[in-house]
């Protein structure tokens, strides 16, 4: 469930949607999502001082409901 509830936000910010790329991983701690996208989206996706980022990160582990552990990272 984090996991689209991220990609659904993520492809509203940037502006080139075909270029974004979200993948998830799973493990014994929980869950690792991964953003990819265009070098131009970058700073939508970080916001100003990483205000963004970090509420894609509350939404991810509200969304998890606390029964995972859940980590966003943007990679460039």
């Amino acid at each position: 469930m984090p996991v689209e509830l991220v990609t659904y936000v993520v492809q509203n910010l940037v502006a080139e949607p075909g270029a974004l790329e979200v993948r998830a991983e799973h493990d014994d701690r929980g869950v690792r999502i991964d953003i990819r996208c265009a070098e131009g989206d970058a700073g939508r996706v970080i916001g100003r001082g990483g205000r963004v980022i970090n509420s894609l990160r509350t939404l991810a582990r509200a969304a998890a409901d606390g029964r995972q552990r859940v980590e966003v990272n943007l990679i460039e």
